[in-house]
Parts: structure tokens; sequence; C-alpha cells
């Protein structure tokens, strides 16, 4: 029976039940709705746009999830859906539209499609879109002859996507020939070369679902047990550091936000994926799109008939979902870049039309569990995670060719959805078996493309396995068996157990609320079965070298192809129109409506991210994220690319590619200096047209090169080689490009150097690192006047570039740079504005007479690698004795402006002016996700502000840790958490014995909180946010017995203390725990931007009377806040309630939600129990804050951690 529910906005929720409600579920199920009003009837006839009724949505499965612990056990679905116009667009790929709701909704007739036999494969493979080539079509036509049979539809299927060139890289792995010569070497062979003859500390390379590193010994800060409720303990482990990158650029092409969203979540689960289980820490983002053609625009083309979606709106929906999945997962993402580019010249047409979604990061790993297990005959193959829909079907297959080459259904058909929080649940389950005393994971792998079918028989590709299909768990039932292996839905993950830990799994996995399915044995047969729904029947049975393929090698051909582009003859006169016109590109300007939306403190380990300096512009050079909450230990990470200087000379794209990278992350001290660092290279090329081959074997053959020369490695990345659009009209080709991300260990967190000024009269210095003369081809420049040019900067010199390299990180280290910025898009010119623009009140005098060139105009805007730093005059003697080229180009002065003296030539730049220029393209984007008006007080507030804060008399910057545990206190978590450790750990220095405890333990009653002497509940996305923020959380204490009785017993003593942080303090405010006078009864709201804000603020705390905060009177100190529902609506009067803290201004995004009086800490009328939306406990140690008004190395801790002792010492006299 389907029930429907309305809203005050007229959706509706329809409930799909297996029997009549009663009065009693309609009184809970309007309360979870939002007081929606219960409509008694059967059928609604309005037209409504809602999900594929095939497929429940991942908002379904949390929805239903939440009422079954509500008691309503009866429930299968739960949909919304939203009023219809007959101009409304919506996503055909997850969505449909009715013109009427009624019992037959969700009633799905059709069956699943009988398993084929292939007559005819070539015919198949173009019905199908599976992209097989000639010689694999004969392969298959072959082995069809020798095992005697016609080979089944799963096979064939199974054959494209796991020897797609997307899964086996044939052109990396395919011999070159090139004007008639053969290459000796494959461009796979020139990638290994860096790492064979540079191996350094690398672990783990080219063989597994991410590259490992060797890192430190650092602490472990985790609970006891992983399936029951245990206290948390720290242990010490020796770490590897994994890093990884992956593109998702046909998903996103077609369906920016599902594409860009499940590219993150495909990324992470490869760093779940590494060894034996690893865990990803830190993220980083690359879009590159066509021009996005705002109406002010300079530059570009006349736009095409796009075949999907603007450039315009792939921008914005990508990055929304990309930072969806981060922040709903509870990973910050920490680095990234952005480019748009299109060019016509000589009757050829490039841009990003086949967009680029880069999704890169940086985890760990325990070094003992760096490399996979023997599997045995017996083990168990199992899948964790959500169930089989028809999403993704032949992603790897169609993501290996040009976007437009089959229809659309299909193309659309082969993107996947995305389900954030299942995912986390999963990972759940992967970190705490990794954290045990034993880890019995032998083997792991992620689901990404090719579904099961690659995932599975990976997992046994050296040994052997079965898998029995009706294991396999089914959301939608109408799937035929190809589908049900080889749909690409996300958020699952295979690994590889001992029958006798299956118990132990199913308790982990239970307590987690993830799912699990044993699907499949390891056989030891060198086979690969999947057991059809009839017993006796194989839906693919074939060897695992039959499965794998052995169709011959990819011959590349090609000839030498130069490309000449035309040069701009510009006027030396006209500086400042120029500088307008490259301050308006988006890969220069600013990137704050990239930044704004993602959670960049998640884990408390952000130790460096995008926002630097008292304005938190979005500036800072590279990410660094902490290894522990003890060490100062880290790891670095950097992004690179020059795709522009690629179309004049591909070898000088890729030097100049892996060069940017290394001078972002040269500003993180790290161990060995360059010896340190290891890199993925991502390709994006249109291979196989005319030049293109020849010019992508020079560009891999020079980074290559370029590599051992420096002495480091590549021991990772990714190809795609179908960078091509093609349209009715012609075909575009991305220009051909490599993405460089560069990771290392770093020493010390907190001396890593910004690019914001730290004092006046000290010296600014240009250190080149090019040994190239100064060219503006392929510059910022150039692309701002719609021109290549015809000759680009380089690195000539590899020698000295890893000198100067390794003199700066000694300088660092010793913290002889106050600050320093690299000379990269928009040349120094625009380095030197962005380091005035994060800076408060201080200009720059800059004479650049010294320059061995005459034009200003190449000084200033030619792209050559280079390096500015601000330090004393002293440094000169590092810098002459270790015979290192520097220019004395300036000083920093106490004034707002920027005055540049060139011989005769002198220019006056307002600092004020530039940067509102420079942060228009912005307020442009901004204004398309947040809506003009807060788009335009984030732009119009950005100056005033400015972060200023007051420390406590009492603070000095040091902090010693209370070992006695005396005190019990509990972390309170649900699925969907993700600040539980950072959180736990400042009350574990601070005295408490803490307490990991999940929701399920209340719910079955193995725990009561009795002994519990303070509660927190922390942040997070309990049930991603479905029907409002931790609506489902306060649903299960309201309506589970053993739950409710937990906390109702726990908050009628006098003598204990809780605090709810971020989603805990929605939790809070939706149960009535801090205010319960019906009256004034506080609760939570949507943020009046209305979207997910992430901003390093300041809180003020006045007089009050709080036993967490009562000695922080008359303070204003540094905070993070990230959150979509963080508005307190308090509809009483000021004084009718305990207001803790405020948001220092009253102005946004300073108050990043609008809460009414300013509200960031609320608090009970006596002060015991404490609810605020900004985390005190991400904000822990000087490293972390995003501005820290001394130098960070002079403080251990912040004056944060003061609120946890401060309940710690009250507790103890209670």
């Amino acid at each position: 029976m389907i029930s429907f529910f309305q809203n005050n906005k007229n959706q509706i929720y329809a409930v799909d039940s297996k029997n009549s409600i009663t009065q009693n579920d309609v009184k809970k199920l309007v309360w979870l709705f939002g007081n929606s009003k219960f409509l008694k009837a059967n059928i609604i006839k309005s037209t409504f746009i809602g999900p594929r009724k095939t497929m429940v949505t991942p908002w379904s499965t949390n929805a239903v999830e939440i009422t079954k612990n509500m008691g309503l056990k009866f429930i299968d679905r739960i949909e919304l859906f939203n009023p219809a116009h007959e101009d409304d667009e919506f996503d055909y790929m997850i969505s449909e539209k009715y013109i009427k709701l009624d019992q037959d909704l969700f009633k799905v007739s059709g069956k699943p499609k009988k398993k084929l036999l292939i007559n005819n494969v070539n015919e198949y493979n173009l019905s199908e879109g599976l992209a097989l080539s000639d010689d694999e079509i004969i392969y298959l036509e072959s082995l069809s002859k020798k095992l005697g049979r016609k080979l089944t539809d799963s096979e064939v299927f199974g054959f494209s996507q796991v020897n797609s060139e997307h899964c086996r890289h044939k052109i990396f792995n395919g011999k070159f020939i090139i004007d008639n010569v053969d290459r000796n070497e494959s461009l796979f062979d020139l990638i290994k070369k860096t790492t064979k003859l540079n191996k350094n500390s690398v672990v783990s390379a080219y063989k597994d679902n991410v590259a490992f590193i060797d890192g430190p010994v650092v602490q472990q800060f985790a609970p006891e047990k992983a399936e029951v409720q245990s206290n948390y303990k720290p242990s010490v482990f020796k770490s590897i550091i994994s890093l990884k990158a992956e593109t998702h650029n046909f998903p996103t092409t077609v369906e920016p936000f599902s594409g860009a969203a499940t590219g993150s979540g495909g990324e992470i689960r490869d760093r779940m994926a590494g060894g034996q289980g690893s865990i990803p820490l830190a993220g980083t983002a690359v879009y590159m799109t066509p021009y996005p053609r705002f109406d002010d625009a300079c530059y570009g083309y006349k736009a095409r008939e796009w075949l999907y979606q603007t450039p315009k709106e792939i921008l914005v929906k990508a990055s929304n979902g990309a930072s969806d999945f981060g922040n709903k997962f509870g990973q910050p993402l920490i680095s990234g870049s952005l480019f748009t580019f299109e060019h016509k010249e000589n009757g050829k047409l490039w841009g990003y039309d086949k967009v680029i979604m880069l999704a890169g990061g940086i985890g760990y790993g325990k070094k003992e569990y760096a490399l996979k297990s023997n599997l045995l005959k017996g083990d168990l193959i199992v899948v964790l995670g959500g169930d089989n829909y028809r999403i993704g079907m032949g992603g790897a297959s169609v993501s290996s060719t040009n976007t437009g080459e089959y229809n659309s259904g299909i193309e659309l058909n082969a993107v996947q959805r995305s389900n954030p929080e299942m995912q986390k649940r999963v990972f759940n389950v992967i970190r705490s078996i990794l954290e045990s005393e034993e880890n019995f994971i032998k083997s792991i792998h992620d689901h990404g493309a090719g579904g099961h079918l690659n995932c599975l028989s990976e997992l046994v590709e050296n040994v052997g396995g079965i898998i029995e299909i009706n294991k396999l768990p089914i959301g939608d039932k109408t799937l035929s068996e190809k589908e049900i292996i080889g749909n690409e839905s996300q958020e699952r993950m295979g690994i590889v157990i001992d029958k006798k830990y299956l118990s132990k799994l199913e308790q982990i996995c239970l307590r987690e609320n993830a799912p699990f399915y044993v699907v499949g044995k390891v056989t030891e047969d060198k086979k690969f079965k999947v057991k059809s729904w009839n017993k006796d029947e194989y839906t693919i049975d074939l060897s695992i070298d039959d499965f794998f393929g052995n169709s011959p090698k990819t011959i590349m051909k090609d000839s030498s192809d130069n490309l000449i582009f035309s040069d701009f003859k510009f006027k030396s006169n006209k500086l400042e129109h120029y500088l307008d016109k490259v301050l308006k590109l988006e890969s220069v300007s600013c990137k704050d409506w990239l930044t704004n939306k993602v959670d960049r403190c998640v884990t408390g380990k952000v130790a460096l991210q995008q926002c630097t300096g008292p304005y938190q512009l979005p500036l800072n050079n590279c990410g660094v994220m902490a290894l522990d909450y003890e060490s100062n230990l880290g790891i670095a990470t950097s992004i690179g690319h020059s795709p522009t200087t690629a179309l004049i000379n591909s070898s000088a794209g890729s030097r100049n590619s892996i060069g940017e990278a290394l001078t972002n992350i040269i500003w993180a001290p790290l161990k060995n200096g360059l010896k340190s660092v290891s890199l993925s290279a991502n390709w994006m090329w249109p291979a196989n047209n005319i030049g293109e081959n020849n010019r992508l074997y020079s560009a891999v053959k020079a980074c290559s090169d370029f590599c051992i020369e420096l002495g480091i490695n590549i021991p990772t990345g990714k190809d795609s080689m179908s960078m091509k659009q093609k349209y009715k009209s012609g075909e575009v080709l991305s220009p051909g490009t490599v993405i460089i991300s560069a990771t290392a260990e770093v020493s010390d967190v907190s001396k890593c150097v910004e690019p914001y000024f730290k004092k006046t009269n000290s010296s600014l210095y240009y250190i080149d690192m090019s040994s190239c003369n100064l060219n503006l081809g392929g510059s910022a420049f150039m692309q701002s006047n719609n021109k290549i040019g015809d000759e680009s900067n380089d690195i000539l010199n590899a020698k000295y570039f890893k000198k100067v390299f390794n003199l700066i990180q000694e300088l660092i280290k010793k913290e002889k740079i106050y600050s320093g910025h690299d000379v990269s898009s928009g040349g120094l010119i625009t380095a030197i504005l962005e380091m005035s623009f994060v800076s408060s009140r201080i200009g720059l005098e800059i004479f650049l007479n010294e320059f061995n060139e005459d034009d200003l105009i190449k000084i200033l805007f030619s792209e050559n690698h280079a390096l500015v730093i601000e330090a004393e005059k002293t440094i000169e003697s590092d810098l002459v004795n270790n015979n290192i080229k520097f220019l004395r180009i300036g000083k920093t002065v106490s004034s707002n402006n920027i005055k540049i003296q060139k011989d005769k030539e002198n220019y006056t730049l307002n600092i004020d002016d530039y940067r509102r220029k420079w942060f228009d393209k912005s307020l442009k984007l901004d204004s398309i996700q947040s809506g003009y008006e807060y788009a335009k007080k984030r732009y119009t507030n950005l100056k005033s502000n400015e972060l200023k804060f007051k420390f406590p008399k009492w603070f000095n910057g040091v902090f010693k840790k209370i070992n006695n545990k005396k005190i019990k206190a509990a972390i309170l978590r649900e699925k969907g958490s993700n600040s539980e450790r950072e959180m736990a750990y400042a009350m574990y220095v601070s005295g408490f014995d803490v307490i990991d405890v999940h929701m399920t333990d209340l719910m079955s009653g193995r725990e009561d909180l009795n002994e519990i002497k303070l509660l927190v509940a922390v942040g997070g996305f309990s049930n991603s946010d479905v029907l409002g923020s931790a609506k489902g959380w306060a649903g299960t204490f309201m309506y589970n017995e053993k739950a409710k009785k937990s906390l109702k017993n726990f908050y009628s003593k006098k003598d204990n203390l809780s605090l709810g942080v971020c989603n805990g303090c929605q939790l809070f405010m939706e149960l009535g725990l801090i205010t319960n006078d019906l009256k004034n009864r506080t609760f939570m709201d949507h943020n009046d931007s209305g979207k997910f804000e992430c901003v390093f603020t300041s809180v003020k705390i006045e007089k009050n009377n709080s036993i967490m905060f009562k000695n922080f009177e008359n303070s204003n100190l540094g905070i993070w806040s990230a959150h979509g529902e963080g508005k307190f609506i308090l509809p009483g009067e000021e004084t009718d309630y305990n207001i803790i803290g405020k948001y220092s201004k009253n102005s946004f995004p300073s108050n990043p939600n609008g809460s009414n009086f300013n509200t960031a800490i609320l608090a009970n009328k006596d002060g015991r129990h404490i609810a605020m939306m900004p985390h005190l406990e991400r904000s822990l140690f000087p490293w972390n804050w995003g501005f820290y008004p001394e130098n960070k190395s002079n403080h251990s801790i912040s004056p944060w951690i003061q609120a946890f002792r401060n309940a710690y010492e009250w507790l103890i006299l209670s």
C-alpha cells in the first residue's frame, strides 16, 4: 500500500508499506516529514518529477532505515516527488516525470531479460556500445570456437569491461611507431623507469589500486574493539603514505553532479583498497572545461550546440558533486585547480568539451599490510555496500570512447550515482579491521568501472573463484544476470577473508549498519565462474587467462606534425589593460566559489588547505595533512599542469607541469627535500588523431626523463586517451594534458610557508628556477588575448632546479622565510598581487631594473617557474653561499598600494581595487550556487571580515596531558558521523576515559550511558541529512525504547555534562535538550545562503556561566565552521536564552548561517549542556587554524583545549 504526505512546499512523500498504516504510525511519519499533512487519498492527479520506479534512491534507503529505527518495520520504500512545471529540467539518468501518483507508483511489471548466447560478436558490440576493437572481436570469436560453444552476453560484456582501454591501458602498454621508426619503450615502460632508477621510498607501485611510499612511525588513536563499544587507546605503527589520482571525464561531461561525485567516491575507494586495506585522508580536485561565457567575456569562441550541459552548468554542478561527496563522506578537500580553455587556429578547434574532472588524494596505511596476502582455496569473497541497480552499465567501455560517439541513452546509462553515506559505513568497517590487532582482510578491491565483473575477477585474478549470482543484493528486480554483475552502482568494496573471521565481520558490519554479502569462494583452479540463477548453469565460465584476454598489442602509428601558433604583438604601454583581462580568466581569478562549499577541516588533521591569511582567500600553494594528533608529522600534496605550453611543445608542457607541482609543494618542509616527492601523472589526450600520438610519446618521454634527472619517481597515474567530443558539425579536441599530483612526507606541519606578508620593511626576492629566457607563449597573458604564442617557457636545467628546491627546503625548516608564492598562471604580477590580496594593510614597492629583460610585459606576465619569497636581507648570504641566483625586487611597506618601477616606467596599483577585479569571476559563479544576494554579500564583506583574535589572559600555548583517566566520557555517533576521532582525542588528553558509542550500541542495550559523565554527540551527516539534519538520529532516540531510556536517565542526573557539535548540535536542538521551554524552544534551519558553507571564522565569548567556557570571558578565537543547516532559530527574546558564544561579526560569511542574535554556542540554563555549530575539536592546534596570529610553531596547542580541561576539572570535583 502507498500512503501520501504533503509538506508546505507541496512536495509529496510516497510511503510504500506492506500493510495499511495506523493512526499512531501516521503520527510518527507526520513528525518525521516535518509536520507534513497526511493525505487520505489513493491517487494524486497532478504532474510530478521523481525517481525512476525501478531504482530505489540512496535517499530512500536512508529514510527507510530511519523509520525502522522508529519501530516502523513494515515500510519498504519512501520517495520524494516534486511538483512539475512544463519547463522544468531534471536528470533523466535518475528521474522521470509522472502524470499521477497512485497505488502502482512503485509497481514494476518488467522481468529480467534471459541470458543470451551471442551469435555475432560484432553486431552485439555495436548494439551495446562495447567499444571492442576488430582484434578483440576476432579474439572472442576464436575463443568461442576453442570452447566449442557460444559465449554468453555476460562473458562478452564482461570481457569488454575488464579489457577496456579504461581498465587495461592498451595505448600506454602499446607499441609506438613514429615516422616509421619503432620506439623501443612503451609509454608505461617510460613511466616505470622513473621508479626503477629512483626508487627512493616507494613501497608499492603499478600493481595495486594506489601507490605507497614509506612513511614515519606515528600514533594510532582508535577504539580497542570494532564489534562493540570500547575505549579509545593510543598505539604506534610504521606507516605508509598512499597517493592516487583518477579522472572521471566522460561521466562528468554527461551528468556533471553524479559524474564528479562518483569520481570523488571512486578515488576514495581506491585509497581504501591498497594492500590489505588503507585509509583515505584528504582529497584534491581539478576541473577543466570550455569558457563559461559570462556577459563580459572578452575571449573565447562561438558556443557549440553542447551535447549535454553548458560549461557554466558543468563547472558549478561538477564541483557541487565532488564537494557533496567529500563533505558527506568526511574527507576534506584541501587542494585543487581550475582551468578553462578553447582555441581555434589553422582550421582546428581545441577545447575541454569533453571535460576533465580529476579527483586525487592522499592517505596512509600500515606498512605490514602494504601488499595483498596470498589467497587460499575456500577463502570467502565478500561484498560490502549497497544494492545493484541499472546504473553505470558499460561505464568502463564507454569512458574509453569519444563522447558523442554513441546515442545519449547508452552514454547516460553508463554514468553512476553516488551514496557517500553508505560508502562511509563501508569505510568504517574496513578502517576498524585495519586498526585492530589482527587485520583479517587478505585482499581488497573497489567496485568502480566494470562493477562486480572487474572487482571480483581482479580479486581472484591469481587463483580463480566462483561467484553465486543469487547471493548478490538486488535493488532493481528487473535486472538481468549481465546487469547484476556488470552494473557500476557505487559505494561497494570486495574483500577476501578466511572463513573463520566471518562471525567477527558480521558483528562489525551490524554495528556500523554496513550491508555485507558472502557472494563466493576462492577456488585455486585459475577459472572465473559466475553461477547462474539456474543452479546447473553458469553465466560466466572462463579461465582467468581467457577472461582477461590475450588480444594483440595495440600499435600506435603517427608522424611528426608540429603545431604552429601565431604570436601576439602586444603594446608595452597597456599593462593595466592586459592585467584586467588576465584577472578575468577562471584559472587566474579567485576560486572562493569552489572552496566555500567544501569541507576543509574535517578529521581535525588539516594543517594547510586552500585558504590563508586574515582574509581567508584561496591562495595557498599546497595542501598538508597531519598523520596524527601528536607528532606534527604529515603529508603534503600539490597540483601542476600546463596544457597550453604543451600545445606549443609537448615535452616542455610535461616539464612545466612537473615544475608547477614542485614549486607548489616546496612550501611544506619535506622530510628529505626533493627526494621525498613522488608523483602521480594523469594523462588526458586525444590519441589517434593526426600528430597527437607523436606529441603524446614526446610528452611522456620528457616527463620520464625530467623525473629521472630530478631524482624522483612516478609510481602511479591514469590515462584517458579519448579526449575528443563529436558534434554533428564537427569535432573538438581537448588539448593533450598531463596533470601532476605531487605527494611527500612532511617533517613538521607547523612550519609550512603561506603566501601572505608577515611584516613591513622585509625584503622581497625573485628566484628563477627555469634557467630559461622569459617567454609568453602558452601563458595566461596570451590566452586572455585569444592567442597561444610560438615560444613557451621551459625548465632547461634539472640539476639547478633540484639545487634551488633543496636550499629553499633548508631555509623553510630554519624558519628563515616569512612568506612565499610560486610564479605560475598569470605570471609575476599575479603572484605579488595575490600575496598582497590576502595580507592586512601591507603594500609593496617593487623595482625590476635588475631583470635581464627590457620589456616589462614579459617580466610581469611570463610564467617561467620561479619563487617569490619574503625574508630579511640576511637570507642573501645563504643564497650566495650556495650559488643560487636571485633578484631583490622590492620590500613590504605600510600601504594599500603596489608601486612598480622599471627604468622610466612607473605604475601604482591599488590593492583593494584589484582584489575586487580578481574576485569578480568568483562572484559570478557563486551567484549561481548561493544566489546573487549572498554571493554579493560575500564579495562586499571580504575586507570588513578580516580575522582578528583576542586570546584569554591565561593562555600560554602550552598544554600538559592529564593521564589519570578517572572520568568516563562517551563519543556518541550515528551512521554518517565523521568527527569522532578529533573529538575523542581532545577529551582523552584532557583526562577522560573515552568510550566509542554507536547508536546501535544503545538500541541493542549493549550500552546504557549509566557510567558516563560527559556525553559528546559529534558532527557529520547522520543518515545523509535525509529528512533534515539529525532528524533520523533524533527519531531513534524518540521511538527506540532502549535508546530513549538511556538518554532520559543521563539527562536526569545533575552531576554530568554534555556537548553537541554541528550534527550533534542539531540533534540536541531536535530533542529539546538545551531549551525545553515550548514557547522559546530553539530549532535549526538551513543556512541563509541555502548551501553548505565552510569558513574559518571567529567566535567571541563574553562572561558566562557555562562549565566548559567559564574562563573564556572576553576572548575572540578562531574556529572552523562547516555545515548546511546551522542557523539557530530563537523565537523569543535574547535574554530568554543562555548564549555563550557569538560569531564575532554579524555579517556573512563571518556568520555563515544567519543565526538569530549571531548565536554560535548555546547552553542550557545552568551551563552544563552545550550545543554549538562551529568545530572547536577541529581547531585544537595552531596548525589547524586557517590563520594564526602567532608563528604556528611557537605554540603547541590552541585555547580551545581548555574547554575540555574545564569539563574534566568540574567533574572531578562533583
